[in-house]
């Protein structure tokens, strides 16, 4: 019995071996068929002839394309081609454009020129497409008034000028540090003080104030942006006007001796003078309007006192003495 077991289970055995050869035959090409599959052999001198048949043919190259520049019209819409403010491509600019430095041999071109793509380019903002701009903002601004039609009338209604400057920074960022300086200029005769008042703000800008031009011109570049320092101006402004026309209580109590300036009208020469002229009356009338050249010796001596004295003031208080005394003037 264990004999037979035996024997039947090699007969297993074998039909399964057969089984596994006749498979991986199906499976296997044909080595006729396909000498390709062959392993190759290793030859130190190869035929020639035989890798001949291998051997590709150059065929004779296309003629390159010619680029979009060189086929474009001159008489082409250019805003359709550029519309928009963008970083330069060679392709799209019919010009030959160099930008770039060798130390030999001729400047690059424009292709492959990293010079060109990284400056700014205007090249959108050409003549024609700008008087197209200006048509379509027509319809939303209105009519220059006839009121400032002269740069006097401009200044009589408008008397602040504000003054900032714009930069074109080739830089990582677009915020030119100098832009955000402001000026305002406005003319001192425009904020229309008093005696008092304008002597104040005279003193409190110091040389912020041109004598010559009357004109007061305040700068601020402490901020950061430009909006910033443009509020700090006009704040400025504000609390020098309102300051100049504060009075304070020991303003009240400055005498002759402390005024920063010679005042005629509340000096002891306007006192001497209507003294003179209404002698021998007791009474004393202040009002010097009625005396003749008054006004003349009162310009002479504020002159000669709160400006250097030179020969002109000097001259000019002789002068207005002799008219005020009616003297006759001699050659």
């Amino acid at each position: 019995m264990l004999f037979l077991m035996r024997r039947y289970e090699a007969n297993n055995i074998t039909t399964v071996l057969k089984m596994m050869r006749l498979s991986s035959l199906s499976s296997t090409p044909n080595i006729n068929e396909n000498e390709d599959t062959e392993f190759r052999v290793l030859e130190l001198m190869p035929d020639e002839k035989k890798f001949a048949s291998k051997k590709r043919v150059m065929s004779t190259p296309r003629p390159l394309a010619k680029s979009k520049a060189e086929t474009m019209s001159v008489t082409q819409d250019w805003q359709a081609v550029w519309p928009t403010a963008r970083t330069f491509h060679p392709e799209t600019v019919p010009l030959p454009l160099k930008q770039g430095y060798k130390f030999k041999g001729v400047y690059p071109d424009k292709y492959a020129n990293a010079e060109l793509m990284k400056i700014p380019n205007f090249l959108h903002l050409t003549p024609p497409v700008i008087k197209k701009h200006c048509e379509a903002l027509k319809r939303f601004c209105t009519k220059w008034p006839t009121e400032l039609q002269t740069n006097e009338e401009c200044e009589k209604h408008f008397p602040v000028e504000i003054i900032s400057s714009n930069y074109c920074y080739s830089s990582p960022t677009i915020r030119e540090p100098l832009a955000r300086i402001v000026s305002l200029r406005v003319k001192l005769s425009s904020l229309h003080l008093d005696a008092h008042a304008k002597d104040k703000i005279l003193r409190l800008l110091g040389d912020k104030y041109n004598p010559e031009t009357d004109m007061i011109t305040i700068t601020a570049d402490r901020c950061p942006s430009r909006k910033q320092n443009l509020d700090y101006v006009k704040y400025l402004l504000t609390a020098l006007y309102h300051i100049s026309w504060r009075v304070e209580p020991w303003e009240m109590d400055k005498s002759e001796a402390d005024m920063e300036y010679y005042d005629w009208d509340k000096s002891k020469s306007k006192e001497s003078l209507t003294a003179m002229y209404n002698w021998p009356n007791s009474s004393i009338d202040s009002n010097t309007e009625c005396i003749p050249h008054v006004t003349e010796y009162k310009t002479a001596v504020s002159n000669l006192i709160n400006k250097e004295e030179n020969q002109s003031t000097i001259d000019e208080y002789k002068k207005s003495v002799q008219n005020l005394l009616n003297l006759k003037t001699t050659k």
